[in-house]
């Protein structure tokens, strides 16, 4: 199946944020401690005060949280930010973090800015080098119970860097304090609050990315004035409109999945490829009515899955010809399931396509239906146990049944 151009540039877009943040497996992006499954509770203290001081290494402090008040870039130097959600090539589940998409999104390498968005400590700084040179990402601790932080950024201020350079990962800064520069891809960023949980049915599946189930809504956490600048450049106009990734539902088809035996999120693949057993039946992140049936192995994909061949790698997320049936209608007595995956693209109010590179509001995905990718068969065998198979180029009449190549998967 060809892949269409204006899917081709939509890919190629984030694909150099996806490629960015490919990583050794999920724990390796972390400080340099090793999550427990269960944080500590102190005598008179709470459990989110204990994964706070797992999260920063025993370094947060008190249970504050005070408001951010400073966009990380300044508003010229970005146009818009995509929510909390989105799902791209091996990000296969509902990303966890909001992205800021920079004015030229092929800028060069420290064509902006980067500060701090409150008072904060860092507490964590990892790096990774790849073909374009060395990134960053950075955990801010403002308590033990609220965090925010970054990655992707392709130099550290002068202060940081000394700091970093020495090991002292304890770092006071003060709002609008350089932090570094990025350019040539997008600033990823979220907020953790240890007082949330999401509704993950499983939580303890993700303890290899601990902070994932504390992931919050940063409008909740803004300044009223930044609030009502950062969200001009919001495009979701659906609420939640920062976004959404926790969509299961017990005893349903919708949300996350994970390779029976392979022991959650960190599981399925090696290395970089521990995304190989997820699955997720879940909605778009910019227009959350359209399902997406987002996969770790298309067969037939995963051979040419490489940087060289971008269409090819990042092109295991669909959408669902008919829209329809909607995953939380699925149950063990729906039976068999046959989705047909068609490629997807997204338009704006009047119909017109949007690639991912201005500003617009309210955007619509649209699913091309004469553009069939292959069938998915999907039938819940009990509450937390899905059994699921991906034919190729198949219409779904095509497809009588599961082979020997079927996936069982669990919650």
């Amino acid at each position: 199946m060809p892949v269409h151009p204006r899917i081709l540039v939509i890919v190629v877009m984030l694909a150099l944020s996806a490629l960015a943040c490919q990583r050794a497996g999920p724990q390796d992006v972390t400080q340099a401690i090793t999550p427990e499954e269960t944080p500590r509770v102190e005598p008179g203290g709470s459990a989110a005060v204990a994964a706070g001081k797992q999260l920063s290494g025993g370094q947060c402090r008190g249970t504050d949280k005070p408001k951010l008040g400073t966009s990380p870039m300044r508003p010229e130097d970005f146009r818009f930010i995509i929510p909390y959600g989105a799902m791209i090539g091996g990000h296969v589940t509902p990303i966890d973090h909001q992205y800021f998409s920079p004015a030229v999104f092929h800028s060069p390498r420290d064509a902006y800015d980067v500060v701090a968005m409150a008072n904060a400590t860092i507490v964590g700084i990892t790096s990774r080098t790849n073909s374009r040179g060395t990134e960053y990402r950075l955990v801010f601790s403002m308590s033990c119970t609220l965090f925010y932080y970054y990655d992707l950024l392709t130099s550290l201020a002068p202060d940081i860097q000394k700091a970093y350079d020495a090991q002292r990962i304890n770092i006071p800064v003060e709002e609008g304090q350089l932090i570094g520069r990025i350019g040539g891809q997008t600033l990823d960023f979220a907020v953790w609050d240890m007082d949330v949980r999401l509704g993950f049915i499983v939580p303890e599946h993700y303890a290899g990315e601990s902070w994932k189930i504390h992931t919050a809504d940063p409008l909740d956490y803004y300044t009223d004035e930044f609030r009502a600048f950062i969200l001009s450049r919001y495009v979701r106009t659906a609420e939640p409109v920062s976004g959404k990734i926790d969509y299961d539902i017990d005893g349903r088809a919708a949300g996350n999945w994970f390779e029976e035996g392979t022991d959650g999120y960190g599981g399925g693949g090696v290395g970089s490829e521990y995304y190989r057993g997820h699955l997720s039946l879940s909605y778009d992140a910019f227009d959350p009515s359209s399902i997406v049936f987002s996969v770790g192995s298309y067969p037939g994909l995963d051979e040419r899955a490489s940087p060289s061949n971008w269409p090819m790698m990042f092109l295991m997320q669909f959408g669902v010809k008919g829209n329809s049936p909607d995953p939380k209608d699925i149950s063990v007595d729906t039976g068999l399931v046959r989705y047909e995956l068609v490629q997807k693209d997204w338009a704006d109010a009047a119909g017109n396509y949007w690639g991912r590179m201005t500003l617009i509001t309210g955007v619509l995905a649209k699913n091309h239906e004469d553009r069939l990718w292959g069938t998915a068969l999907v039938q819940m065998l009990a509450d937390r146990r899905l059994k699921a198979e991906v034919f190729p180029g198949k219409a779904a009449q095509q497809v009588t049944g599961f082979s020997e190549q079927a996936v069982v998967y669990e919650r």
